[in-house]
């Protein structure tokens, strides 16, 4: 029996990307939902601090279960090690996604 697996999940989040640490995702009762348990974040021990890991802690810090619509989900990784959590803006140079030119009338 695994219990050490761990999972990093990417996520929409009013116009910002979420990527949370957590031992438990699964699919949800709630139609169309995922539920995120047991949320990880870096140790306390650390010199430098994030202060965008600070901000999710402190959004997250009372919460048992969390219910993230299933549309909002970019991906899910099962991962051998933890990293930071963040926040990052969903528009940006590394998400940009320009369309390939077409000719159109012709």
């Amino acid at each position: 029996m695994e219990d050490s697996r761990l999972y990093k999940i990417s996520y929409y989040n009013q116009d910002k990307v979420y990527e949370l640490y957590a031992k438990q995702v699964y699919e949800a009762d709630l139609y169309g939902f995922i539920t995120i348990e047991e949320i990880v974040f870096g140790s306390q021990s650390e010199l430098v601090i994030d202060p965008t890991e600070e901000k999710l802690k402190t959004e997250f810090e009372s919460v048992k279960r969390s219910f993230v619509p299933m549309h909002s989900v970019i991906r899910i990784d099962e991962v051998k090690e933890q990293g930071l959590c963040k926040i990052r803006d969903s528009k940006g140079p590394s998400n940009s996604v320009a369309t390939f030119p077409t000719k159109r009338g012709a």
